[in-house]
């Protein structure tokens, strides 16, 4: 009995965080095979023409089974160069989640742009200012038959839903504009780069109210990071990354290295192999900051394409319940290049 209540209580919170209207935005833990959902600034920035991305999340299936929390995105987008040395870039994106027994849902499609304009260097070497804007339409809906009120409790240790609900609401879905801009710095030479970023998403604080008569506005977010490659021998290289993003009273903070070990290199071929370890920080607004979970993370490369997977080890309080299972992912990333004509000029995102 005490097991199925704490298994009972900490469905609980998930669902009703799920259900806050203040909630957090997606997250992914491979963020970085994610360009476009992290800042628009990113739009653009490849060495290659046209790039596409597909990301999928699943995350407490240990505690909610079927209802566990499902998060998925797509993006497509390219470069086109401008004079001698700068580019824009154009793309779009397209992403969904939906968490728990009540199947609160998000579904958000935004067009995207940027101009990266080269602030000095050389044929070796450059460094990059990225200003990126993007703006969509964000879609938030639940289904409230599904959902289950303290009102419903019969006394016994179980539920009653003829007993009703003293909760009433005028929407089940709620359909607003979304307002992104970024800003991106980098630097590359030869086998290393480095790179900083921060974007500003939600700009216009939308209203995402399910009751009229109580407007609730959507949490601006502010996201900074920052990364790079370094090599340590012909072979293998460390590819150090961490990201920090605060929306209202909400904190994450995702940080770790891989180390890559590069398996072929030619004019015509590349395969490359990374295994990495990270950490996610998180606030908890009564007891402050705390480790959620430590992510196991992989990644192959080869030629025009890119897989990446990765493991949630969750070690919060959560874990009694989860068994310390967090959340899987998988990351798919294929590049157009063709015939290139210009010098190799930013990091390998």
């Amino acid at each position: 009995m005490k097991k199925l209540l704490q298994k009972f209580l900490t469905v609980s919170v998930l669902v009703l965080g799920a259900l806050s209207l203040n909630a957090q935005d997606i997250h992914f833990s491979q963020f970085y095979l994610s360009p476009l959902n992290l800042n628009p600034a990113m739009t653009g920035v490849m060495n290659c023409n046209v790039r596409l991305v597909a990301n999928y999340r699943n995350q407490w299936a240990s505690v909610l089974k079927s209802n566990a929390f499902n998060t998925y995105s797509v993006s497509y987008d390219q470069r086109v160069p401008v004079g001698r040395y700068d580019y824009f870039g154009i793309g779009g994106s397209f992403w969904g989640d939906k968490a728990g027994r009540s199947e609160f849902g998000q579904i958000e499609g935004k067009l995207a742009a940027s101009y990266s304009k080269r602030m000095g260097g050389d044929r070796n070497k450059a460094h990059y200012l990225v200003v990126g804007l993007d703006g969509g339409v964000l879609q938030r809906s639940v289904d409230f038959q599904n959902l289950r009120w303290g009102t419903q409790h019969d006394g016994d240790g179980g539920f009653d839903g003829s007993l009703g609900s003293l909760e009433n609401f005028d929407n089940d879905n709620v359909l607003v504009a979304d307002l992104a801009a970024g800003l991106l710095w980098f630097s590359t030479m030869e086998d290393n780069n480095f790179y900083i970023g921060g974007a500003y998403h939600h700009l216009n604080r939308a209203d995402i109210a399910f009751q009229d008569a109580d407007p609730d506005q959507l949490y601006s977010k502010f996201t900074l990071h920052a990364g790079g490659e370094f090599a340590l021998t012909n072979k293998m290289g460390l590819v150090p990354g961490v990201v920090a993003m605060i929306q209202g009273p909400s904190l994450e903070i995702n940080t770790g290295t891989s180390l890559r070990f590069t398996l072929h290199k030619s004019r015509f071929e590349y395969q490359a192999l990374q295994f990495g370890a990270w950490a996610r920080i998180s606030n908890r607004l009564e007891s402050g900051v705390h480790t959620d979970a430590f992510i196991l993370s992989s990644r192959f490369d080869y030629n025009d394409f890119s897989l990446g997977f990765s493991y949630d080890v969750n070690v919060s309080d959560l874990r009694a319940a989860s068994n310390s299972n967090g959340a899987f992912e998988f990351a798919l990333v294929y590049k157009l290049c063709g015939p290139e004509k210009r010098n190799v000029y930013c990091p390998n995102f």
